[in-house]
């Protein structure tokens, strides 16, 4: 065959074809308008306490890369401070960084859980999570969402089976696209009953709930069986991930996880800012007060106006059902001036097509009405 001739990217051809008349056929777009989609809860992304701090450890020679990995020379104070911050803010024994939440989530899961073991995935979790599990050694089930009783039933027909290994229940603290919360009380209950593991993904919960923003799990953070991964990409307005756990999974890891041995180390300089965040969080103390406070002025103009809402945190999913008409509302709150996206299969089940309104310190109460009051004004007569 001849190189370039179109039969050698006919299946990608044929594939992308497919998901545009599926109306799932993703292309990227440039950041414009009024922000309801970022992760940017409290507006750290360009605070200029976060510039500052950058701009001060780059006049302090801090360098934008480091260089190697953490056990060559990519191993910089800068991390090492980090992770001794975070450890006592989020009330853990240690904390190991990593460069990003997805990679955080499949290094933990293709590290600690081991042969002979089960994970117990929440239906919800993150596609990091799911990709984790199948790369992972240990074998794993799907429990319903939020559902313990399915939790438990998962358990104990493993065992009735003849499982024999460790459990690991993981959940989200605050799942991304439905906005719900875990009850991560009563998964704790059921994982020290079965001598079990939890961990527990706090990427959209980070920052914003919990005292000084130490997240929801923070009640039960330096327990044995507990991992916890913080995102500092969305919240903390950086990038990268912090993995709190016990001291003998934090050196484990240092020793046996791949991603974390093989990988150049995050930037010193993100660490810097992550710190500053850190910091932020417990100095201004207004900020998660007033996303708190953003959250439920819309939640109450939502129920005013009949506008349907199926959750009571700032990630507000607005379900339609079908692909296309999603993208179109999306694509109409886009020409007036409002950046909200749809969300499609397979990021969210079959049949539940939304848009993701994300709430922020970016906008205000009056932005909030403007965008409701498209919302209504494009949903009229064919959508309640």
């Amino acid at each position: 065959m001849i190189p370039g001739h179109p039969y050698h990217t006919a299946n990608y051809l044929a594939s992308l074809q497919a998901l545009k008349e599926d109306g799932r056929l993703r292309g990227l777009k440039a950041r414009a308008g009024t922000d309801f989609a970022s992760n940017d809860y409290l507006a750290l992304a360009s605070a200029p306490r976060m510039q500052m701090a950058i701009l001060a450890a780059i006049d302090a020679g801090t360098p934008i890369g480091a260089g190697g990995s953490r056990l060559l020379r990519g191993n910089c104070e800068e991390h090492e401070a980090l992770e001794a911050e975070a450890a006592r803010f989020f009330g853990a024994k240690t904390a190991l960084f990593f460069s990003g939440g997805y990679i955080a989530n499949f290094a933990v899961l293709t590290t600690l859980p081991q042969r002979g073991d089960l994970l117990v995935l929440d239906a919800l979790v993150h596609a990091s999570i799911h990709e984790g599990a199948r790369a992972g050694r240990a074998d794993f089930r799907i429990s319903a969402h939020n559902d313990l009783q399915s939790v438990e039933s998962t358990i104990n027909d493993w065992r009735a089976a003849g499982g024999v290994g460790r459990v690991w229940i993981v959940v989200e603290s605050l799942y991304s696209m439905d906005g719900d919360f875990a009850p991560l009380q009563e998964l704790t209950t059921i994982a020290d009953r079965h001598e079990a593991f939890l961990m527990v993904d706090e990427a959209h919960a980070t920052g914003v709930y919990g005292a000084q923003g130490r997240g929801l799990a923070a009640p039960y953070e330096g327990r044995d069986n507990l991992v916890v991964v913080h995102t500092c990409g969305k919240a903390l307005g950086a990038a990268g991930a912090l993995v709190t756990a016990s001291t003998a999974m934090r050196d484990f890891m240092i020793n046996r996880c791949r991603p974390f041995i093989f990988a150049t180390a995050p930037s010193p300089l993100i660490a810097v800012g992550i710190r500053e965040a850190l910091l932020i969080l417990q100095q201004e103390p207004e900020r998660q007060q007033r996303l708190q406070t953003l959250v439920a002025f819309t939640h109450r103009e939502m129920q005013r106006r009949g506008l349907r809402c199926f959750s009571t945190s700032q990630i507000v999913p607005y379900i339609i059902g079908d692909n296309a008409h999603t993208m179109q509302l999306a694509a109409a709150l886009q020409a007036r001036g409002l950046d909200i996206r749809g969300i499609r299969p397979p990021t969210v089940p079959p049949g539940t097509a939304r848009l993701r309104i994300s709430l922020t310190l970016n906008v205000n109460e009056t932005d909030v009405c403007s965008m409701l009051d498209a919302l209504s004004d494009e949903t009229r007569g064919w959508l309640r």
